[in-house]
């Protein structure tokens, strides 16, 4: 099978990154063509070099707008020519246009189980609303921060005594399980975005986010 070709963004540590870099070397359907960043010292620009992919920065704050930032990625980021974008951990806020210039060929993960919590600080915000359960969520990218189609989430408890930091390791573990998952349902054919906006899965249009419970491969 030929490989699909992927630009990964970061600003952090690159821990989702790592997964896919991990099960890029195994038998994940893709080749990491670029990792880019907007901050010169994320961690993950080092995951990338170590896996011999090339990294490039873009600092946002050597641009005057985030129209002209947005811009200057998108043709950094079309020099790879990507069937795919994956935002893991990218911490910008991306404008109408730049997202519109890759519908329905880039991806989100996002640490809560959304529409819920969207935004930042999801994992307090889930312990001070007293919810049962927490999770991760992948979705296609829209203007609508957070608020694209969904298309996987995983799920885990949020037990009593939890810390913030104890809730999100445990949300972690499952990022890097199902982020690898969405992306080889892409690179496969199987995942596509409908003119409609419906994520489509295996050819048939999905009512409610897959669950990682419930998903076999």
């Amino acid at each position: 099978m030929s490989r699909l070709p992927v630009v990964v963004l970061i600003s952090g540590g690159g821990t989702n990154l790592q997964a896919i870099l991990d099960e890029a070397k195994a038998d994940l359907p893709v080749e990491i063509r670029a990792v880019i960043s907007n901050q010169p010292n994320a961690y993950g620009l080092q995951r990338a070099q170590q896996a011999g992919v090339a990294t490039a920065v873009l600092d946002h704050r050597e641009f005057d707008s985030r129209e002209q930032f947005d811009q200057a990625l998108a043709d950094l980021i079309d020099q790879y020519q990507p069937g795919l974008v994956l935002l893991a951990g990218f911490m910008r806020i991306l404008t109408p246009e730049f997202v519109r210039h890759y519908r329905g060929r880039m991806l989100n993960i996002h640490p809560s189980l959304l529409p819920k919590f969207q935004g930042l600080h999801t994992h307090q915000r889930a312990l001070e609303a007293s919810e049962k359960e927490h999770g991760a969520s992948i979705h296609f990218v829209t203007e609508e921060l957070d608020g694209g189609p969904l298309i996987l989430q995983a799920r885990v408890p949020v037990l009593p005594g939890d810390s913030a930091e104890e809730l999100a390791a445990r949300v972690l573990e499952k990022e890097h399980q199902i982020y690898p998952l969405a992306v080889r349902w892409f690179a496969e054919g199987r995942l596509a975005l409908n003119d409609a906006g419906q994520v489509v899965l295996d050819g048939k249009p999905l009512s409610a986010p897959m669950d990682l419970a419930q998903v076999d491969s």
